[in-house]
Parts: structure tokens; sequence; C-alpha cells
């Protein structure tokens, strides 16, 4: 075997609709990726059956050790995924492939990954620029948080230590839904009907989210029905939020519903902000940011939100955190890869 991949990492990035997997190899301290492949989480039965298959398919590139992470917390060696039927079993898979296994919650490995960064670079990142223009610089040395909207809302977040930086994960995604206007009440109260507490901002700030919002518009009568918003709510509910999205720019009651979504988005990471402080930036990583990046900086939207609160105190904290939209959507995998050296 070629010497430059007798190291080679399996890493897997377990979604609630996407399952990736991947084979890496470190090179200068980073990870060079060999070889991914995708499968539908929700038509597997399990994570061993994609692994043997994507393995099986180029049986020259063994890997030494596995580093997988799924969109759930991980005990005892176990991931139950929160948005699929089936679990991650470390200890089994551990013992069916004949290797270490590693597992981590998704978003540590997101958080890992963001390590891997080069913020220079405008195929990884872009900074959003804040109201007055200003692009402030990351703290090398402060908590970076990353919180990205795909099939949940996931949050997590780096701090530096003494023996390099650590990543840790976090049931942020679940904080309180921010009301702001007359929209967001209506929607609060919509929410909650039925609920045993107050609604969670995953329930708007996520891909069933965004489809949520869109029905939420029409029901409401705040957006007229329209023949595409029929066709729309025919599809397959997996369908529905990235339909929207393609017709954000054509059709009103889509594009007042994305517009409402990256509003709902700004304020949860303004209400993150004041927790975290997060000096070395905030990273929004998730899938829907990075395929509709548009829809955040245009107007400045997203900032403008993100940087209207009640205090004068907040303003200037917010004012002072950069915020970056990440483009890379390998990140998960590459963080997997590098969780067991960033991970406690």
């Amino acid at each position: 075997m070629n010497a430059s991949v007798d190291n080679a990492v399996l890493a897997a990035d377990v979604g609630g609709t996407n399952l990736n997997l991947a084979l890496l190899t470190p090179e200068g301290g980073r990870y060079r990726l060999l070889r991914k492949a995708r499968f539908s989480t929700q038509e597997e039965r399990s994570l061993l059956g994609p692994i043997q298959r994507f393995l099986a398919s180029d049986p020259s590139l063994r890997p030494g050790r596995a580093c997988l992470s799924g969109a759930g917390p991980v005990l005892d060696r176990r991931i139950h995924l929160t948005n699929a039927p089936w679990d991650i079993d470390g200890a089994g898979l551990e013992r069916a492939l004949g290797i270490p296994v590693h597992l981590v919650n998704d978003f540590t490995a997101l958080s890992c990954g963001v390590l891997q960064l080069d913020l220079g670079d405008a195929r990884q990142v872009t900074a959003l620029p804040h109201g007055d223009g200003r692009l402030p610089a990351a703290d090398p040395r402060g908590l970076s948080l990353v919180v990205g909207a795909g099939t949940g809302l996931g949050v997590g977040f780096v701090v530096p230590t003494p023996h390099g930086p650590r990543a840790f994960p976090s049931e942020g995604g679940h904080i309180g839904l921010p009301v702001f206007d007359e929209d967001t009440l209506a929607l609060w109260r919509h929410l909650q009907a039925g609920l045993p507490g107050p609604p969670g901002a995953e329930m708007a700030v996520s891909g069933p989210g965004l489809a949520l919002l869109f029905r939420f518009l029409l029901d409401s009568q705040r957006v007229p029905w329209t023949p595409v918003a029929s066709t729309l709510l025919a599809l397959p509910a997996t369908d529905q939020p990235t339909a929207i999205a393609a017709q954000a720019a054509s059709d009103p009651a889509c594009g007042r519903a994305m517009a409402m979504f990256v509003d709902l988005y700004a304020r949860v990471c303004a209400e993150l902000c004041a927790v975290f402080l997060p000096t070395g930036g905030i990273f929004l990583a998730g899938g829907i940011a990075s395929k509709n990046a548009p829809r955040f900086l245009e107007g400045g939207r997203f900032m403008a939100r993100f940087e209207r609160n009640y205090r004068a105190h907040l303003d200037q904290l917010t004012g002072a955190t950069p915020v970056y939209l990440v483009h890379d959507y390998d990140l998960s995998l590459y963080g997997a890869a590098h969780a067991p050296d960033c991970t406690p």
C-alpha cells in the first residue's frame, strides 16, 4: 500500500438526511481527502452496511481507525440519532470493522473542523460585513461558536486551552424561539399550541422549520395561496425546504419565508452570542446557510437583525463579533478525523 495512505482514517458525518463517509490521511498537520461517498440516512438500517459497501468499493484503501460523528449525544459509546430511526453503536462497529472507533457528536466534529479553516480563503468562508461595513478579526485566543441549521439546529463551541483547542457539544439549538415582531409573536403562539412548554428555536430554524414557516405564512393569510404553494406543499416533506429556498427569488411566499428564516437565524445567533461571548467568531456551518449565501448577505439582512438588541452594550458585543459563513460542505468530515485530537 502507498505509504501516504497507510494511516488513513475513516470519517463519517451522519445527519438526519444524509450519511457522508470519507477516507482521509494526515498531511502537514491537516487532513487530505482521499475518497468520499454519500448515502441516505433514512434508507439505511444501520451505519455498518454503508461503511462495508464504501470500503469494499476500493479494497486497496484500508483505514487504521474510524472517527464517526452523528446528530445526537454520545452516551456509553452510542449515538442515538435524533432525526433517524437507528443508533450508532461504537463498540459493535469496532468489533465488526476490527479497528478502533471514536464517536463524537456531529457539532463537536463541525467545531473541530472550524480549526482547519483558513479564514483568509474566500472558497472556504465569507466574512459577513457588519452594519458599518467593518469586518472585525477573530481573536485566536477567544472562544469560537459554531451554529448550523440543517435537518436540525446544531450548536457547538471551541475553547482554547494550554493543551490546544478543545471542542464541545451543546444543546443550544433548543433555546427558546426568538420573538421580535408581530409575525414571530404569532408564530410563537401557533407553535406553542399543544406543547408542554415554550417552542424551541429548532422548530423554525432548520430545514423542516423553513417548510413550517412557509405553511404558517400561508395558513395565517400573511401571504396569498398560489399554484406554486400548492405544488411545493405536495412534495415530500424532506424535499420542501430545498424547493422553497430555490423559489425564494421568484415567489413572494417563498421569499418571505426565507427572509423570516434568516431573521430568526440571526436572532438565535445574537442570543447565543450573549451567552458564549465568541470573540473567536461565529461560524454559520449548516448546509442551509452555505447553499443560500445570497439570502444571508443581500441588504445586510442577517447582520442587521443580529446587531439589533434591546440594550446598547449588547449592540456593542454583536457589533464586535466576527461572523463567518462556511462554504466547505466537507468540514464535518475533516472535523471528525481531527476530533480525537481536539476533544476532551
